[in-house]
């Protein structure tokens, strides 16, 4: 049992040092994952945030200031689900571009394939998230929270790019080319829209008040954005661990059975 793991943990790695190579041979795609999150923070802020912030308090500087205290934790979350395209693009390359056919014929462990895309993943992602959040204080945001705050937010953003992660996982292997494989995921980036990422559930019209509510995104920000400013996170934190074990499970289960099936052919 424990020479599988060791050999299963050794190919994982193996197709992540892949991964990480193709990753910085072909930039493109991951810089323009970081570079949209950055994009919509500076254009809220300097934009919209005099107006927005005005509803929300005026912080130390003014309605800006406030709104760029509320806007960043869901900017963090927005660009931990924009890391879902990368994932599904690069799956279905190595699907549908004869790499896979290779591995099939080596001597590797099959999980290993997945695994490696996964943990590639999560760690561009994570890089991502390090670009918002020093542009957010370059532009002034400033956090209240402490080491175990800081640490607790740490594992929260692992946590849903780890779940994000195999739901996209997932996507990839049931595309059949790679354009359908940059469009299947725009639902999950597009979510934290219509949760608390930009403005407060509550200021919402009742539908889509509803709906922000009750979607995995909301939990997840205001968990982060608790977390972040040293206020109480209440229910938030336990709903947001629970769709982030939920959707992990189910994009993990699907992802290996699809790809089961896939290398059984």
């Amino acid at each position: 049992m424990s020479s599988t793991l060791a050999l299963a943990a050794r190919d994982s790695m193996t197709m992540l040092r892949r991964n990480l190579k193709h990753a910085a041979r072909y930039p493109a795609l991951s810089f323009s994952s970081a570079m949209t999150p950055i994009l919509m923070l500076l254009l809220f802020v300097y934009a919209f945030g005099d107006s927005i912030g005005a509803g929300l308090g005026s912080g130390p500087g003014g309605g800006r200031d406030a709104y760029l205290a509320y806007l960043t934790p869901g900017i963090v979350v927005m660009g931990v689900a924009a890391g879902s395209m990368t994932t599904s693009v690069a799956i279905c390359s190595d699907m549908t571009g004869g790499i896979i056919n290779r591995f099939r014929t080596m001597n590797i462990t099959r999980s290993s394939f997945m695994t490696g895309h996964v943990i590639g993943s999560v760690l561009q992602t994570v890089l991502s998230v390090v670009l918002v959040v020093a542009v957010a204080l370059a532009v002034g945001y400033r956090s209240h929270a402490g080491v175990l705050a800081w640490l607790a937010a740490l594992g929260l953003i692992l946590a849903i790019a780890v779940a994000v992660t195999w739901l996209s996982v997932a996507l990839g292997l049931i595309s059949k080319t790679v354009e359908s494989a940059s469009n299947k995921p725009l639902l999950i980036q597009f979510l934290p829209f219509l949760g608390s990422a930009f403005v407060p559930a509550d200021s919402m019209a009742p539908g889509l008040r509803l709906f922000a509510e009750y979607q995995p995104f909301t939990p997840m920000t205001e968990t982060l954005r608790g977390l972040l400013s040293g206020t109480a996170i209440g229910s938030s934190g336990w709903l947001a661990l629970a769709w982030c074990a939920g959707i992990g499970a189910v994009g993990h289960l699907w992802s290996r059975s699809l790809f089961n099936r896939s290398t059984t052919r």
